[in-house]
């Protein structure tokens, strides 16, 4: 009896691992500053990358710095964040290494976000709204790290953990999307709903875990 209860346990736990949802046309709501509520965003990912673009929207009338987006490694906790610092600014970090981005862009309003990075060249670049800005370069010949924790809603200042209330994300995000590879031509129709086959992480099979007050509602804005 008890070796069945270890199997049933065992299974439950493969099945919650590999279960997918279609999150077409819906949103995590953050409705509140919070030290704990977040996302994590589950993904078989057993390889270092080289390139990347992550894509996501995302709407909020905050206006002090918030995370985005944090990817962690066991032995990095800043491997890759997009983050809000202020209105008309963003930072991308690729391990530790930190640019800015300057945009112009009206407050409040939904907005599109991608940001890709390239190891051979070092380039990073961020588009809003189907719009690239200025490239610039980090971590030019390194690779990111294997097996991450992705949350969304907070940023880690270690793997899984050490949240800070001050920079947690008020408001909703949806349509997030990474592959590992760099997109160009493809970031407009991307933005446009049209999605090249993301093999990272697929709002449309979407594994994820949710903790603390957040909420899954139908999209309203675009």
């Amino acid at each position: 009896m008890n070796k069945l209860l270890l199997w049933v346990s065992v299974l439950s736990g493969l099945l919650e691992v590999f279960a997918q949802t279609d999150m077409s046309g819906k949103v995590f709501v953050f409705p509140k500053e919070s030290n704990c509520a977040h996302v994590t965003l589950i993904t078989q990912l057993e390889k270092h990358l080289q390139n990347f673009t992550v894509c996501l929207c995302t709407y909020t009338d905050l206006s002090h710095a918030y995370s985005l987006f944090s990817y962690s490694i066991q032995t990095k906790s800043n491997e890759i964040i997009i983050f809000k610092p202020k209105i008309g600014e963003y930072s991308f970090i690729i391990g530790s290494e930190k640019i800015f981005f300057k945009v112009y862009e009206p407050f409040p309003a939904p907005v599109h976000i991608c940001a890709s990075w390239e190891s051979s060249s070092g380039i990073a670049e961020i588009w809003v709204n189907g719009k690239p800005l200025v490239r610039k370069g980090l971590g030019q010949g390194r690779s990111v790290g294997a097996h991450p924790m992705i949350i969304l809603g907070q940023e880690q200042d270690s793997y899984g953990a050490g949240f800070d209330k001050s920079q947690s994300f008020v408001g909703e995000i949806g349509d997030l999307y990474m592959w590992d590879s760099v997109l160009s031509q493809e970031i407009q129709p991307v933005y446009q709903g049209v999605y090249s086959k993301p093999n990272i992480l697929n709002w449309q099979a979407l594994n994820y875990k949710m903790q603390g007050y957040v909420v899954i509602k139908p999209l309203t804005w675009s």
